[in-house]
């Protein structure tokens, strides 16, 4: 149990992080922005969700994509009625909470809202709050300080009331428990695979079938429009790597920053767990006699079951990651001492400082390259926001050529493979909607004139230029004939594969014995399913533990049909404290969200929503 909260500390505080992510830079300007105008979305008793908030917060879900799973991400291809619609449930909620924060008497100091802007990173320079970084980062997302703070003051407020409204939710343990075994348990499965390759002998196709199904399908025997293009790419970080910075602003920043690369003391330490002062004393005065046998005492008596198996350790641990009587006493003692018993809220613990790291400064040299790309970024981001505006007129106002951009801002002119109107990853940063259909417009393919500056994530301007283009064209029958054929074989070897499979499935549930093959039995569970697919998973763990054996069948494509035999139960082994306590931290995040969602359901309940369906799905 200790071990487990002195390892996971610092995920208790993500938790409390990540449940504010959701509502940045929702503020109250963006709340009364529309008053049930033309242009909303929806709106919620009479105050529109305009489709520039919705656009922009698309904008912002696209963009948090990209960083979550990399630029070649086609984040555009994403946007669809469905992921629509997801997303305006996700503003309706919001602004159904941030109505319920404006009456509740939540508010956040003038001190308070300042010392959060000052801490953010991106608004320092030199490990100290930078306005002038401050005002150049808001200039490049079309920001003024005062809308800003404005959204900040709001978002921390709402924050305040997720954070009462997920804390307060209630765990049973009773429950917890029952849950986890159910999670845990497993069931010993084997397979028998009722391949679709031998049916293909059987499977028979006429020349009519054939070109029936190409009639049937032109797109997708047609190649698609496509272009090949040159394009620049404008962005904070290629500028900030074109004016390297020397040894000397690297060290300042290092000198500026000292206190940031600070290590403090570490300790190490080994403790044995127990509940009452006299089995503590009693152990303490067994371990001081023979010190060796403390790592036995403690596999033999201690309470904490996962520093146990350790024989205690609980490794090396700073200031403020262990509870204070702990603390205190782990950092009073010196190396190998067995203190007197302490105790906190867990029991009574015996402790024997195994180790002392003292407190340190990172050297400089091992802090380099990261302080350096940190300097390079803030830097290419006020070079960005000063640039951006020349950049933009100059692609446009010089429109029969890139050349003169790429000199004036010192950028390679890159070329581009084939690409097609639809974004793909291959595409790179051409991969953006707006961009691509820009690049597919009547006046760039004819006059090979560039498109606009496209910016196609935050601080990344995009222009480029048709260099050759082929319109759509369809694909011959007969180049396709032999893809069609192979296809629709293996389609058809596969429908008498599953035809065949339920037939023997129906069998072996009747008591029938079909003469299969099984396959080595193997354990599966819910969370470790051991490649079952989801939907025999669910059949398999459904199964009735009275009433085995089994049979359960699940289709696998073009592969056949699986069947499964579901042996035996096998129950969970008991769980070391740690996985306890962290299952059960998860039903507590479980139980929050939930209760929010409650909450929200509630607020929906009582409030008069309306959905414009025309200018939801109208695109830019």
């Amino acid at each position: 149990m200790f071990e487990f909260i002195q390892k996971n500390k610092r995920l208790a505080q993500v938790v409390l992080v990540l449940m504010v992510i959701p509502f940045a830079f929702f503020g109250l300007e963006s709340y009364t922005r529309s008053i049930g105008g033309k242009d909303a979305v929806a709106t919620v008793d009479g105050v529109g969700i305009s489709q520039r908030e919705f656009s922009d917060e698309l904008r912002l879900q696209q963009e948090r994509l990209r960083t979550a799973f990399g630029r070649g991400i086609d984040a555009e291809a994403l946007d669809t009625p469905e992921t629509r619609r997801a997303l305006l449930d996700t503003l309706l909620s919001r602004r159904l909470l941030a109505d319920a924060a404006l009456r509740a008497p939540l508010t956040v100091s003038d001190s308070t809202l300042r010392e959060t802007i000052a801490a953010i990173p991106a608004f320092q320079a030199e490990g100290a709050f930078s306005k002038p970084n401050y005002e150049a980062l808001l200039r490049a997302q079309n920001m003024t300080p005062q809308m800003f703070e404005s959204r900040m003051r709001y978002d921390m407020s709402l924050s305040q009331l997720t954070r009462a409204i997920v804390e307060t939710a209630i765990v049973s343990r009773s429950v917890d428990e029952r849950l986890a075994a159910l999670q845990a348990q497993r069931r010993e499965v084997s397979e028998a695979l009722v391949a679709a390759q031998p049916f293909l002998a059987q499977v028979r196709l006429t020349e009519a079938r054939l070109r029936a199904y190409y009639d049937a399908n032109p797109v997708e025997f047609r190649i698609a429009e496509r272009v090949r293009a040159e394009y620049l790419v404008l962005s904070a970080e290629t500028l900030g790597r074109q004016d390297a910075l020397s040894d000397a602003e690297v060290r300042a920043a290092y000198e500026a920053r000292s206190a940031q690369y600070r290590v403090e003391e570490q300790r190490r330490a080994s403790h044995i767990l127990v509940k009452t002062r006299e089995q503590a004393d009693k152990l303490a005065a067994e371990a001081r006699k023979s010190p060796a046998r403390f790592a036995e005492l403690a596999t033999k008596h201690s309470q904490d079951s996962g520093s146990a198996q350790k024989g205690g350790d609980l490794g090396f641990f700073g200031r403020g990651m262990m509870v204070p009587a702990f603390e205190q006493a782990a950092f009073s003692q010196k190396e190998g001492d067995i203190g007197s018993p302490v105790q906190s809220d867990f029991g009574w613990h015996v402790i024997r400082v195994t180790g002392i790291q003292a407190a340190k400064a990172r050297p400089f040299g091992e802090v380099r390259a990261e302080l350096a790309a940190d300097l390079g970024r803030q830097k290419g981001s006020r070079q960005f926001a000063e640039s951006a505006e020349a950049f933009s007129n100059m692609v446009y106002e010089q429109s029969d050529s890139l050349k003169p951009a790429a000199e004036r801002f010192k950028l390679a002119l890159q070329t581009s493979g084939w690409i097609t109107r639809a974004p793909a990853a291959e595409a790179g940063v051409l991969a953006n909607a707006k961009l691509l259909g820009a690049l597919f417009a009547a006046d760039s393919i004819k006059m090979k004139r560039n498109t606009d500056a496209v910016e196609v994530a935050a601080n990344i301007l995009v222009a480029a230029r048709v260099l050759e283009h082929q319109p759509q064209a369809q694909r011959k029958f007969e180049e396709v004939r032999a893809a069609i054929e192979e296809n629709l074989r293996a389609a058809e070897a596969a429908r008498l594969a599953q035809k065949a499979g339920a037939a023997k499935l129906a069998a072996l549930q009747k008591g029938a014995d079909e003469g299969i093959s099984w396959g080595a039995p193997k354990a599966v569970s819910r969370r470790s399913p051991q490649a079952v697919p989801a939907g025999a998973l669910r059949q398999i763990m459904s199964a009735h533990p009275g009433r085995l054996p089994a049979y359960v069948g699940a289709d696998r494509g073009t592969e056949g049909y699986m069947l499964y035999r579901v042996g035996r139960v096998l129950e969970a082994e008991p769980r070391p404290e740690p996985q306890r306590l962290a299952e059960l931290e998860r039903a507590r995040q479980l139980a929050g969200t939930l209760q929010l969602e409650s909450y929200v359901a509630s607020l929906r309940a009582r409030a008069d929503i309306e959905i414009h369906t025309a200018n939801l799905e109208k695109k830019p």
